[in-house]
């Protein structure tokens, strides 16, 4: 329900200054017509005193119920009976409180037409600029209300992209501790404790959560380190930042499928070292990382296999930022780079 205007307080003050200028106005009119100060203010304000309060209680009802538009004539009826009251009430005071003044009286009793035509333009006023008030409320709240939905639908589709992802990197490693404990018991503890401190970390984030960049990097590394493990000599990396860009911002644990991708397609279908590359810099305040891969043409096809992973941050980027232009991939010779985009957006928080 949208809350009536004469709550909010610079309305509240609008709407009195309004009401005390007409009432002012009134009172001069009536002074000019002849009538004595007293008289003339006296008149005014019990008047006016009485259209307002009708004016606010039209305003605050209409919070409640507001007819439809083939119903209009019930705000039409309820209006007329709130002026017929407000008239009738005004023209029983001011009757008794003017008792010995014989032409105010006279001119009381010629101006209840009048009276009661101003009353029901004020009315009417109030009740337009009500309904425009409640209109654009609701509007507000509706939209609210659907970028609320949004929200939670992206988050929806993140935390589903995340539950995709972890599985298919948690099943290769529990594989490769499987298969070390009994030849390299000492290599499976320590890959047991490096995955435990990357789940963990994993868990504390939320997929809308922004990190420095240098944080990211030692998310990285530790998952860097779990490949090592089952890769052995084959995996070599180079990570060269700038020191602008550690200190840039990056969706948390966007850079993983991306690297998982990058060691999927140089070291599943060879069989010598593989060296991928990591960069990240500071490009027009922006951050680029790009990730480069050898890969054997004969038995991978990168253009046709990026899948699930490369897809996922494409999604995750494009719901965080609303571009689709941020991942890019090229192939030359034997290399495979991705390219990723991070915008800079206002302050760097850490967090959206």
């Amino acid at each position: 329900m949208s809350k009536p205007p004469i709550t909010v307080t610079r309305y509240k003050l609008v709407f009195a200054a309004c009401w005390l200028g007409w009432t002012l106005l009134n009172a001069l009119m009536l002074s000019n017509i002849g009538f004595r100060p007293y008289i003339a203010f006296s008149d005014a304000v019990i008047t006016n005193a009485l259209f307002c309060c009708a004016s606010v209680m039209l305003s605050n009802n209409l919070a409640y119920f507001r007819p439809r538009r083939e119903k209009a004539y019930i705000l039409l009826v309820w209006g007329v009976c709130l002026v017929g009251i407000c008239v009738g009430l005004d023209h029983l005071m001011l009757k008794n409180l003017m008792s010995g003044e014989t032409a105010y009286l006279n001119f009381l009793y010629l101006s209840i037409t009048a009276r009661f035509c101003i009353g029901l333009l004020l009315m009417g006023f109030t009740a337009a600029l009500s309904l425009l008030w409640y209109n654009l409320e609701d509007n507000r709240e509706n939209e609210r209300k659907q970028n609320a939905a949004e929200r939670l639908a992206r988050d929806a589709e993140l935390y589903n992209l995340r539950q995709q992802l972890q599985p298919h990197f948690l099943f290769n490693s529990l594989n490769s501790i499987s298969a070390l404990v009994v030849v390299e018991p000492e290599q499976a503890r320590k890959m047991i404790q490096q995955l435990s401190d990357f789940l963990r970390g994993t868990i504390k984030t939320d997929e809308t959560t922004r990190v420095p960049m240098s944080e990211e990097l030692e998310y990285l590394k530790l998952y860097l380190e779990i490949e090592k493990v089952r890769f052995g000599h084959r995996l070599s990396t180079v990570i060269t930042v700038d020191d602008e860009a550690r200190n840039f911002v990056i969706p948390s644990l966007l850079l993983q499928p991306i690297v998982e991708n990058a060691i999927k397609f140089g070291l599943y279908d060879t069989t010598g070292e593989v060296e991928i590359r990591i960069s990240a810099l500071s490009v027009q305040k922006d951050l680029v990382i790009e990730v480069t891969n050898p890969f054997d043409p004969e038995t991978s096809s990168p253009r046709r296999g990026t899948g699930f992973g490369l897809n996922s941050v494409q999604r995750r980027l494009y719901l965080l930022y609303a571009r689709g232009d941020l991942l890019q991939t090229s192939v030359s010779g034997h290399l495979f780079t991705t390219i990723v985009k991070i915008p800079q957006i206002h302050d760097q928080s850490h967090t959206d």
